[in-house]
């Protein structure tokens, strides 16, 4: 596993992520974005892992969970999930447990995938790296949102403006701000 991991989030212009435990917006774009960035290895012996909350492990339909080719590692305090888990998906009580497990391999990259409450213990965490950000250029009616961020990541790059379902979007990438 790398010295760091990275996180991944689609947020809106007031960092809106979700509504009712799902996405507020339909970009296949982004969504194609997600499997390629967090399926991708450098070595093709290796696997990814994607580190989420259970709420988050609910949101993700039932035909597309486990996400396929990455192991899944769910963080939560109850003792279990409901109903069987899956193989290639662990279950953790900390983000701090997920890490130190997948740091024993064989893991090349791991993500921080949501929601909320994950993100805002992973954004704080001294293991932070790369922030992947697509921006979705508009507001919508969300009632779950990214924490404030840009005080603490210098921006690195960011893609064209494209368009979706009469939605414009950038994909963002920042690297933690080291003074």
């Amino acid at each position: 596993m790398r010295e760091r991991f990275s996180m991944v989030v689609a947020c809106d212009l007031n960092r809106g992520i979700g509504k009712n435990n799902s996405l507020p917006w339909r970009i296949p774009g982004d969504l194609k974005f997600f499997k390629d960035l967090t399926t991708k290895t450098d070595d093709p012996n290796l696997h990814n892992a994607c580190i989420m909350g259970r709420k988050t492990w609910e949101s993700i339909p039932e035909k597309h969970r486990p996400l396929a080719d990455r192991y899944n590692i769910v963080l939560t305090r109850k003792a279990a999930l409901d109903g069987p888990v899956p193989q290639g998906v662990f279950v953790f009580g900390s983000l701090d447990d997920a890490l130190l497990k997948m740091s024993e391999g064989p893991i090349d990259q791991v993500f921080v995938i949501g929601g909320a409450e994950i993100y805002n213990q992973a954004i704080f965490h001294e293991k932070m790296g790369t922030l992947y950000l697509t921006e979705v250029r508009s507001q919508f009616d969300c009632d779950t949102f990214f924490p404030e961020y840009k005080e603490m990541f210098t921006l690195k790059s960011t893609s064209e403006i494209m368009v979706e379902n009469g939605i414009e979007y950038v994909f963002k990438e920042y690297q933690p701000f080291i003074p």
